[in-house]
């Protein structure tokens, strides 16, 4: 029986922070799902399949990870392709609070899986997607926290230039 876990998430965009903890999961699990949220309350920059395909675009060299897309509740979809965890990343105290309220409402929800918290490496601990949209609106370099083809689309979509 394969071990499996999904790292749910809105990822706009996926960062090197995401794929730091995506890289530590995947040393604990057999398989790890990179589950891309095509509806949540947040404005996105990218659409459902934009985000997916960067984020595919950005993990491809990395083995046992598979990236989709889900709809609804996570735990339902974690149920469906037969998850045993569920990944978080954790930065700073202030995300504590919320992923413990998520973590728990998920396990009121489904008590067979189980939300396992990673912390990124110092260097990507202050990032966020929200940060690195804005510091590209403003003509910022922020390559070494993303994806080349991250970097790219963000150019793209908020300064209207293409690479």
């Amino acid at each position: 029986m394969k071990n499996i876990a999904i790292y749910p998430g809105s990822f706009d965009p996926i960062t090197n922070g995401h794929i730091d903890i995506l890289k530590k999961a995947t040393e604990l699990f057999d398989t790890v799902i990179l589950a891309v949220a095509e509806a949540t309350t947040k404005d996105h920059l990218f659409d459902g399949a934009e985000r997916e395909r960067l984020c595919r675009e950005s993990t491809k060299y990395l083995q046992r990870v598979e990236v989709t897309k889900f709809d609804g509740l996570i735990v339902d979809y974690a149920r469906k392709v037969g998850a045993k965890a569920m990944i978080r990343g954790l930065r700073a105290v202030s995300d504590f609070e919320y992923e413990l309220q998520l973590a728990l409402m998920n396990k009121h929800l489904d008590s067979k899986i189980n939300t396992v918290f990673l912390i990124p490496d110092y260097k990507y601990f202050y990032l966020s997607s929200s940060l690195i949209r804005q510091v590209v609106s403003l003509g910022g370099d922020v390559s070494v926290f993303i994806p080349t083809c991250v970097e790219n689309a963000l150019k793209e979509r908020l300064l209207g230039t293409e690479n």
